[in-house]
């Protein structure tokens, strides 16, 4: 049907679809002003019928005033749903200043977010083709314990076949202790001084690559989790966590293993935190080592 203009290409039927769009409005976001207001109707009808607890824009704040109406109804509706409370969040493509949740494509931040944020990406293509290549569950991994470590929020998309399968080799288990209901520490972790650090950004995920030297932190209570992001040929180091370190007021009382009962040998140097290579790590095709470490009053 190539060359051959649909429906929506003919005026008889405008009242169905649009009027025909201006002959320089072809960007991203639309520039007529009816049609945004069209659109902050139908969201609106869309939250008094369905009452949704999340709304996703995958584009800058969109249309000015009318995007800002609209949120603010969704935020105002919700806060009257519970009582008072807000638990409704928004997403879009730009920086809020905690007035939403900013997402980033297929990027991750290079530190601690004051505000909660998000990672949008996909564990392959956005959508199923044959022979694509999947992300390993090590990487998956990777990436999660990195963007939970600087407050955020990992959003994955899941490639189903046509007929709503998946492949044998699209997911993989992960231990859930060190990332449901923590924080981020006071750092997000280490990098290794001698490797380049990528700017945190949009699109920079293909950019980043994870070794031994990587750490990263989470937080629960008076529990601290440290993640080595690479499988270790020898001693962990945790500089941050040494006893005259910047970021050590507390002592530490014990170290354990996540997925494993097996005892774990450790000491707290001046300079690091040290932890001899476990003999055996808790799941063989995955890099990330998770660490219990519980600190004195």
């Amino acid at each position: 049907m190539k060359g051959i203009p649909y429906d929506g290409n003919d005026p008889v039927y405008q009242d169905l679809y649009h009027a025909k769009a201006a002959a320089d409005d072809h960007g991203w976001l639309s520039k007529n002003k009816e049609w945004q207001r069209e659109w902050m109707f139908s969201i609106k009808e869309l939250i008094d019928k369905y009452h949704p607890d999340l709304l996703y824009s995958d584009s800058k704040f969109p249309f000015g005033e009318y995007g800002r109406n609209l949120v603010s109804y969704f935020y105002n509706q919700d806060i009257k749903k519970n009582g008072g409370e807000l638990e409704a969040i928004y997403n879009c493509k730009q920086a809020s200043d905690g007035m939403w949740v900013s997402d980033l494509e297929r990027g991750v931040k290079n530190t601690i977010s004051k505000f909660p944020w998000q990672t949008d990406t996909s564990i392959g293509d956005w959508y199923y083709r044959t022979g694509q290549k999947y992300k390993s569950a090590n990487l998956v991994i990777q990436m999660l314990v990195d963007i939970v470590s600087k407050n955020g929020n990992l959003l994955i998309n899941i490639v189903q076949t046509p007929e709503g399968d998946l492949e044998p080799d699209v997911l993989k288990i992960v231990n859930g202790e060190g990332i449901y209901g923590t924080q981020p520490w006071k750092v997000y972790g280490e990098h290794p001084a001698d490797e380049p650090e990528v700017k945190g950004g949009k699109f920079n995920e293909r950019k980043m690559k994870y070794s031994v030297g990587d750490i990263r932190f989470t937080t629960k209570g008076d529990t601290l989790y440290a993640f080595c992001l690479g499988s270790p040929t020898g001693d962990i180091r945790i500089l941050s966590l040494g006893s005259q370190a910047k970021w050590a007021d507390k002592t530490i009382k014990s170290v354990e293993m996540l997925g494993s009962n097996s005892r774990i040998r450790w000491r707290q140097r001046e300079n690091a935190l040290v932890i001899r290579k476990p003999a055996k790590l808790p799941v063989a095709q995955v890099t990330v080592i998770g660490f219990r470490i519980e600190l004195a009053d």
